[in-house]
Order: structure tokens, then sequence, then C-alpha cells
């Protein structure tokens, strides 16, 4: 669930730096976009450990 969700704000990050470098006008301001940025990063490490404590407890 955290790793869809870190994917999807990392998407939604990631279409707005294409819409603002190709010219048209992005719908994320700086402040806004740098905090998807920290949320998916966030996301993507709760996961990440989540996975590893998974696997040290099946072993």
């Amino acid at each position: 669930m955290f790793l869809l969700a870190a994917g999807l704000l990392f998407a939604i990050y990631f279409a707005n730096v294409i819409l603002g470098a190709s010219g048209n006008a992005s719908f994320m301001g700086d402040v806004s976009e740098m905090l998807v940025l920290f949320a998916s990063s966030i996301c993507f490490t709760v996961a990440i450990l989540r996975a590893e404590k998974k696997k040290k407890n099946k072993s």
C-alpha cells in the first residue's frame, strides 16, 4: 500500500515537472511540489522498512 502511494505521488510530481518543462503551466507551485516529493519519499521509506521487517520475521 505504501509503495503504491509512493508511486502515485511520484507520478504526480513527475507529471508536474514534465508539464513545466514542456512550456505548459504546471499545476503545482514550488512548496506543494516539495511536499509531494517529500511525502513520496516518506511512503517509499516506510514501504522498504516494512518489507525488511517482514523478511526478517520470516527467517
